[in-house]
């Protein structure tokens, strides 16, 4: 059930923009990136055809999915959140700012035989033009997210029943803390985390809970990307040249792969 939610940003609120702020690139590493470090390839969220696996995220969607059901995936990408649920799903609407991501979300749902939309745009500024869903879902979205009072209260408004959140229990970037300390000698923040997501989404009024949980890369469900892409996309992340794309793949090799530590939020709308 959720309580009347208050759009006006709060403590939580405040310092959750507050620890975000603080991921900033600096501007004289920013002044000699050869490109946009903030980019997000397609490639990368690429879905298989294959059974997506159950993760706590996609059992709260679904307990609330009654067959023939519609599903809102809000930073959609590929559709990894949407399509883990369908069955029951048989409809779903995919929000995303880049035409590329709707594009493999459309292709996806072609496959699968399922009814779609697509919206382009960011969330909120298309929540108009978006239709309500019996589930919303937003997985991996929120750390990119300033003003998180008002993007949930927009999520909860287009949820017929449930909205489920998929996080990083800590910032997605943290893990290139070591990258960037090599390369830049840069020391990056702690903050935010997802309980501190949690404090902002029951200040906006909403009588959410947090289950935490460990992700299986075995079980994601996406089409597998090359280490020389994987690399070219960190030296850009890292707002180095392609002839230092070598050196990004070396170091890369020497980090552990540790499963991600995530976390699903969700609240009840009922309406």
């Amino acid at each position: 059930m959720t309580a009347t939610a208050h759009p006006s940003p709060g403590a939580a609120a405040q310092a959750w923009t507050r620890d975000l702020a603080a991921w900033r690139i600096p501007d004289d590493i920013l002044a000699v990136a050869p490109q946009s470090p903030w980019i997000h390839p397609v490639e990368q969220f690429l879905i298989t055809d294959a059974p997506i696996a159950d993760t706590p995220s996609h059992v709260r969607a679904r307990e609330r999915l009654a067959d023939g059901g519609t599903v809102l995936d809000v930073g959609c990408g590929g559709g990894r959140a949407a399509f883990a649920v369908s069955p029951p799903a048989t409809s779903v609407i995919g929000v995303d700012h880049q035409d590329g991501m709707l594009t493999a979300f459309a292709d996806a749902a072609e496959r699968r035989g399922l009814a779609h939309t697509e919206v382009l745009g960011d969330w909120p500024q298309v929540k108009d033009s978006t239709p309500v869903a019996d589930a919303v879902a937003c997985h991996h979205v929120v750390y990119n997210v300033a003003d998180l009072t008002a993007f949930v209260t927009a999520l909860s408004t287009h949820a017929r029943r449930r909205v489920v959140l998929e996080l990083p229990q800590h910032h997605p970037l943290a893990g290139m803390t070591p990258l960037w300390r090599h390369f830049w000698d840069l020391e990056r923040p702690d903050g935010p985390t997802a309980t501190d997501a949690l404090a902002v989404v029951r200040e906006a009024g909403f009588d959410a809970e947090l289950e935490p949980w460990l992700e299986n890369p075995a079980t994601r469900g996406l089409q597998e990307v090359t280490p020389e892409r994987q690399a070219e996309f960190m030296r850009i992340r890292l707002c180095l040249p392609a002839a230092r794309q070598a050196e990004v793949a070396d170091v890369l090799a020497t980090l552990p792969v540790a499963p991600r530590h995530l976390a699903t939020i969700w609240w009840d709308t009922d309406r």
